[in-house]
């Protein structure tokens, strides 16, 4: 689910899966092609490294879950994890695996979830999602997060601050630009820079924290 290079080359994250109006990458095309090298084959690793100090219970909502590694890793402490993805390869490929628990898979768009899902989840567990949507619909992102969390839910975050690429995605995020999105609907709760990463990844992650706002 990780990725070093612009989407005309083959790298990039799988963001939220397929292909909306607007967005220029095909996710389910590349899944289809096999063009998936972001897939570690893991869960990320400053993600298991929260739950090992930080069990994360309840409803769990993970956008962009691409092959599911991170919801089966919160899915195995006892969470009910909903992964969500715009390919349906992707999702074929997460249904694939034993199950770890009370995981289940949508097919779906982040910026257009059925209302229903208003207030649903405890948690958000945001990966590659953030980084591999146009930087354009950041605000969106927000907004669609809040809006499927429970007041009090919480958000955990890995940011990629510094991707190394000169067009994304993955597209890079500054702590500034990051706060000045989240800091409205989100209290920061704990930040910190992950000790443990995938190759290469060092020292270009930020992970958060964060509550949402009651009332």
């Amino acid at each position: 689910m990780n990725a070093n290079t612009n989407s005309a080359s083959p790298s990039g994250p799988p963001g939220s899966g397929s292909k909306p109006a607007s967005d220029p990458v095909d996710w389910e095309a590349r899944y289809l092609a096999g063009d998936t090298p972001w897939d570690k084959g893991c869960a990320a690793p400053p993600l298991t490294d929260f739950l090992t100090r930080h069990p994360i219970t309840g409803r769990v909502l993970v956008p962009g879950c691409g092959p599911g590694h991170d919801v089966r890793a919160i899915a195995i402490q006892g969470a009910e994890v909903t992964g969500l993805d715009l390919s349906e390869t992707a999702l074929r490929f997460a249904r694939s695996f034993p199950p770890a628990g009370s995981e289940t898979y949508e097919q779906g768009d982040l910026f257009a979830l059925p209302k229903e899902w208003d207030g649903r989840f405890d948690w958000v567990v945001e990966h590659t999602c953030f980084c591999a949507i146009p930087p354009v619909r950041r605000a969106d992102y927000v907004a669609a997060i809040s809006r499927v969390l429970k007041p009090g839910g919480h958000l955990l975050a890995i940011f990629f601050l510094d991707p190394g690429v000169e067009q994304g995605p993955p597209h890079g995020a500054t702590k500034e630009e990051i706060s000045g999105l989240f800091d409205h609907d989100f209290e920061l709760l704990e930040e910190w820079i992950p000790e443990k990463n995938f190759e290469g990844r060092e020292g270009q992650e930020l992970c958060q924290l964060r509550g949402r706002w009651i009332g």
